[in-house]
């Protein structure tokens, strides 16, 4: 049996349901034919030009990432500029492209729960849910949870450094807190600021934060460590294939998965 890009989207809808993406979010099949054959898969955060080069060097059949390749609707595709730039290549190679946005942040054992994992922190619920939980009260926006023990910011800061692999991250709010009770969520969580101010956590581990929510937890006494964005969410290419193969296998297909290892944070610490 070769399965084909339908057998893949409900693969990942088991996964992350598609359903549970916000209402502005784009997940899903972003180009291709839903009846393409599908034997290897590459994964990445973003679907570039990069990873497109990729997928056809790799002679993959399917590009999964994490952020969508069109989110806003296009007035035209223009095939020399990007989102056209990936379709074309898609088309004409025959790679579809598939997103698990949202749906993944949100998702009972999706990204945040696999982030909270990778820095050693025990969820306890949602950082926020809305009405998309499908009656899953583990499924929501970031995560609450606890530290194994007790530590400072300086030491919880060594440990986020040393597990995901960074040279710094920004840090604002109070440094001298000893802190267990933690609000996290991957990607950009600066519209999260006032949840988190309002909730038990002390400290709040994200990216892409801004000046003014800054200055409003740093004037609470609380604490937020601001990884980047990218930190905090390329380790969906290991979330992905860890969830992906053994639900892969179940279809009896042989596909094959291949990690994009040439992806590299855009900002550069000079």
């Amino acid at each position: 049996m070769t399965a084909c890009v339908q057998d893949i989207i409900e693969v990942l809808n088991t996964i992350a349901p598609f359903e549970l993406a916000e209402k502005w979010d784009n997940s899903g099949l972003q180009a291709g034919d839903r009846t393409w054959p599908v034997k290897r898969i590459l994964l990445a955060l973003d679907v570039t030009m990069a990873a497109m080069a990729t997928a056809q060097k790799s002679k993959c059949d399917m590009l999964i990432t994490h952020h969508p390749l069109v989110i806003s609707p296009e007035k035209s595709i223009d095939f020399g500029t990007m989102p056209g730039a990936a379709i074309e290549v898609a088309a004409r190679e025959k790679i579809a492209v598939l997103s698990a946005h949202t749906n993944l942040d949100k998702a009972r054992d999706g990204l945040n729960d696999y982030f909270a994992e990778q820095l050693g922190i025990q969820c306890e619920s949602p950082f926020y849910s809305d009405d998309s939980g499908l009656g899953d009260s583990r499924t929501g926006i970031g995560r609450l949870g606890r530290l194994s023990q007790p530590m400072s910011i300086e030491q919880l800061v060594r440990m986020i450094k040393q597990k995901l692999n960074i040279p710094a991250l920004r840090v604002a709010g109070r440094l001298d807190l000893e802190v267990d009770a933690v609000a996290l969520c991957t990607g950009s969580g600066g519209s999260l600021t006032g949840h988190f101010l309002n909730s038990s956590a002390q400290v709040f581990i994200t990216g892409d934060l801004k000046y003014h929510e800054a200055r409003d937890i740093e004037a609470k006494g609380k604490t937020v460590i601001d990884v980047g964005h990218f930190a905090s969410e390329h380790i969906v290419i290991g979330l992905l294939r860890n969830r992906l193969t053994p639900s892969l296998k179940s279809l009896g297909c042989e596909i094959e998965i291949q990690d994009f290892k040439e992806e590299k944070d855009p900002f550069k610490i000079i």
